[in-house]
């Protein structure tokens, strides 16, 4: 089974609404790698996530904006020879994004990222409330530069 780049914007963007939850990593004050899972929204090369406005997560990308946001799906274990090991894989197809974190701070802006976050979850709509939105911080990835994967498809 090969490895092939996926460079169409649109089978990327297939690949995104696939997922239920990205991977936002970062780097921490010592330079190592920090990674963790999230809930998201993607809306026109934007990358809409949200957290608490206070912890390690907010801290670290208040010192650097730079973030790789991993995207994966449609895995399915496959093999050559059951009884081989090494003939063992897994297909995937897979989306890295690269870009830098922006705040959101105005009360509209919050409940619009967060409309966009919700809308990958359910088609409904929601209302927040004013002390709930003032509790969250949610930030955006303006998408610098996706790369795309796919093995076995």
């Amino acid at each position: 089974m090969k490895n092939r780049e996926i460079t169409f914007k649109p089978e990327i963007e297939e690949v995104i609404s696939k997922c239920e939850v990205c991977n936002l990593a970062m780097v921490d004050d010592e330079g190592n790698p920090y990674v963790i899972p999230m809930n998201f929204g993607y809306h026109e090369n934007v990358i809409y996530l949200h957290s608490s406005r206070q912890g390690k997560k907010i801290d670290l990308l208040k010192k650097n904006p730079k973030v790789c946001v991993s995207f994966s799906t449609d895995h399915q274990l496959h093999w050559v020879n059951e009884e081989v090991a090494c003939s063992w894989s897994m297909k995937y197809k897979s989306v890295l994004a690269y870009g830098k974190v922006e705040f959101i701070n105005d009360m509209d802006a919050k409940r619009e990222a967060l409309d966009h976050i919700m809308a990958n979850y359910s088609e409904r709509e929601f209302k927040y409330n004013d002390p709930a939105v003032k509790d969250v911080q949610p930030f955006k990835v303006v998408v610098e530069r996706m790369d795309g994967r796919a093995y076995g498809y």
